[in-house]
């Protein structure tokens, strides 16, 4: 093998061990990348509730993921007849949360086109968001998430809050009201 040949064959290695490290070295960056992106954030203290889907922490706006709670506009009727806020009426059942002792923790990694915060939020150990559809002050919002169609269908069964009477799912609502 002549001289400019192995002096070939020493740089091709050289390149190629060096080409293995950046791949390396960009895989780890990717990974490190990827686990920091896709864990939660998180945001916590005293809580106001705006609406039945929507708090705010600290005057950070957190729209409660995966449920829809009426307008506050919206009229439902309850089961003898009589028409209702049904809003309202899912706000002022949210507002378990306002208390100057227990702080709210939200867990969130993404946001709406509003840019408000989507978040999980407990009291505790509890679920608020699961909490507000399987008492019926909200519905699974089955669009974004089916994590809570089976609160929503024991809210159903046992006819609890806004399904004990008439409503028109909040999405739809929303779209005849514009």
């Amino acid at each position: 093998m002549k001289r400019s040949e192995k002096k070939w064959m020493n740089l091709m290695k050289r390149l190629n061990q060096s080409l293995s490290s950046l791949i390396v070295i960009i895989f780890i960056f990717l990974a490190f990348l990827f686990f920091f992106k896709f864990q939660p954030d998180y945001i916590s203290g005293k809580a106001k509730v705006v609406d039945g889907d929507t708090i705010k922490i600290n005057g950070i706006k957190i729209r409660l993921s995966g449920i829809d709670a009426p307008e506050l506009k919206q009229r439902c009727t309850w089961k003898n007849g009589e028409y209702y806020l049904c809003g309202e009426f899912s706000k002022s059942f949210l507002k378990f949360i306002e208390n100057e002792e227990v702080k709210i923790k939200c867990e969130y990694s993404n946001k709406d086109k509003y840019g408000r915060i989507l978040g999980t939020c407990y009291k505790g150990k509890k679920d608020i968001n699961s909490y507000m559809v399987e008492r019926g002050a909200a519905v699974a919002y089955k669009r974004y998430s089916k994590k809570y169609l089976a609160q929503e269908e024991f809210a159903k069964k046992n006819k609890l809050g806004i399904w004990n009477g008439d409503f028109i799912r909040p999405e739809r609502w929303r779209k005849k009201n514009k």
